[in-house]
């Protein structure tokens, strides 16, 4: 009798453990590469088609003033994924995150969930240099294809006319429908093919007699890899919670998707953002940088590639806006499944970008800015049962709020250092916004901080930074220049204010604020 009792109280216990692993919520991560605002509900473009995103957000809360720290793609996810600023780890650039002493030291999202019992699954580019000991199974690594070939190797989009095709390659100089080009005149007289892949593999991407794309995308393999996934785990009743990220590149450049894409964007009828002719007049970006900044030059090279300014950025805008639609229905894929199956009830589910995207404004083309532009992301979160559905959320948060947020939800440790060489997280959990929206009784800062990095100095003091207020914009150079906006009423950001006596009390409360927040 006492064995029967025995064994009825282990048969208790191990229930116990699988319900309480069934009650804690799935998670999954959906991260974009250079997804700027251009969305349904974000006040974006308003041509812009996003109807899987926008269904998205009617159920769940999206917050309109969030921003990254740091508007470049290594960096900004080694930080926001650590939870870790850039200046507290002076990892700025390109180097290697788990090469950085602080960064190795501290668990990622990915890692920290592993730890505490978490099934961890990822695919595409989430870390910008993944590591595999953070996950438990891991599927596709960063692919930026697709690309053209010339019989000899990677080059940009046939129909990108000189000079920026020569001037930025097959990259940041790429852009066009993906379309058979095999066998066409050119008028170049070269045999292209598509191509797929990063800096140490490549595949063949084939079209058949027909002109019918034969092999998938980087994207598709990963939405697949996902829709898969998901599937065989809403069957598995083992009560192990899961965390699944997946990494979509587009609309990252080079801008290649399939040519139903762009003709949902009729160039004839195509509007482009608002812009103001000498906007960049009264900005100190450039000068910061001695002249020699990326996104100026491709926006120049861009403009020298056609013979109106209208015609050079309709181009780009179309490709850009297609390449968006492209990502929102791969991610329409991945939401049937979670909504059609018992996911739905007990999965978080996170959509945000490492950073934004400019398409022109200050006369700029690419990322790496302390403008709205570059800095503002979207990020929908939907937490099943924690609060109001379809409500935005407009406080100013940051990137580095949503490690901790996923922590509290999950009631996981908040203690992420993997040893005592690593940090705590530097974000606070947004989970008061997910329950009460407009709630004012959150601890975390009132002003989100953004960083640009000065070329081959890491010292955290000598690099450029910005807070994004509710109300406003303050920039401070490296250089000791200064922006300021006023958010409500110039949410553009025409009108450097930094210089007009009027607002010299709110210039000297954000320096003060600033310096608070760096030291």
């Amino acid at each position: 009798m006492r064995i029967y009792y025995t064994m009825l109280l282990v048969i208790a216990i191990f229930a116990g453990t699988n319900s309480s692993r069934a009650e804690r919520p799935n998670v999954i991560l959906i991260v974009c590469d250079d997804l700027n605002t251009d969305l349904q509900s974000y006040g974006g473009h308003p041509q812009v088609k996003t109807p899987n995103l926008q269904r998205l957000m009617e159920s769940s809360i999206s917050f309109q003033n969030a921003h990254c720290t740091i508007p470049i793609c290594a960096p900004s996810r080694s930080s926001f994924l650590t939870g870790i600023y850039p200046h507290k780890s002076a990892n700025f650039a390109f180097e290697k995150w788990y090469e950085n002493e602080i960064l190795n030291n501290t668990h990622t999202i990915f890692s920290h969930f592993k730890e505490n019992g978490y099934h961890v699954l990822g695919t595409g580019k989430l870390m910008h240099h993944n590591n595999s000991r953070e996950w438990s199974e891991f599927k596709n690594d960063s692919d930026y294809g697709p690309y053209a070939l010339d019989g000899k190797e990677k080059v940009p989009h046939p129909q990108v006319p000189e000079p920026l095709r020569s001037e930025f390659g097959w990259v940041d100089g790429s852009f066009g429908p993906l379309v058979n080009i095999e066998n066409v005149n050119h008028g170049d007289h070269k045999n292209y093919s598509w191509g797929t892949g990063n800096w140490q593999s490549n595949r063949a991407l084939n079209f058949d007699e027909d002109g019918n794309r034969i092999d998938p995308t980087a994207d598709e393999l990963n939405g697949q890899w996902a829709v898969k996934r998901l599937t065989e785990l809403a069957a598995d009743d083992s009560g192990k919670p899961f965390m699944m990220s997946v990494g979509f590149l587009r609309p990252h450049i080079p801008l290649i998707v399939d040519q139903r894409f762009f003709d949902m964007y009729p160039f004839d009828t195509l509007e482009l953002p608002d812009i103001l002719r000498g906007d960049a007049e009264d900005t100190y970006l450039i000068e910061s940088r001695g002249g020699n900044d990326r996104g100026r030059k491709i926006y120049n090279s861009l403009l020298a590639c056609y013979p109106t300014r209208e015609e050079a950025l309709k181009r780009w805008v179309q490709a850009y806006l297609a390449c968006v639609t492209s990502v929102d229905e791969l991610i329409g894929n991945i939401m049937a499944v979670i909504d059609n199956s018992a996911l739905k009830e007990n999965t978080i589910i996170v959509v945000t970008s490492d950073h934004g995207w400019g398409n022109g404004p200050k006369d700029y083309v690419y990322i790496n800015a302390l403008w709205e532009e570059s800095t503002r992301v979207p990020l929908i979160i939907r937490a099943p049962g924690v609060g109001s559905e379809g409500t935005t959320a407009n406080h100013p948060v940051s990137l580095i709020d949503l490690f901790p947020t996923l922590i509290d939800l999950c009631d996981l440790p908040k203690d992420t250092r993997r040893t005592e060489k690593g940090l705590t997280m530097d974000g606070y959990s947004l989970k008061p916004f997910l329950q009460d929206p407009t709630t004012k009784q959150w601890p975390g800062p009132q002003a989100a901080l953004t960083a640009i990095h000065k070329w081959n100095d890491h010292n955290p003091a000598n690099q450029s930074y910005a807070l994004r207020s509710e109300n406003w914009r303050y920039i401070r150079y490296h250089t000791g220049a200064e922006e300021l906006y006023d958010s409500i009423n110039d949410p553009h950001e025409w009108k450097n204010l930094a210089s007009d006596k009027k607002y010299q009390v709110v210039v000297k409360s954000f320096r003060s604020r600033l310096d608070a927040r760096l030291s």
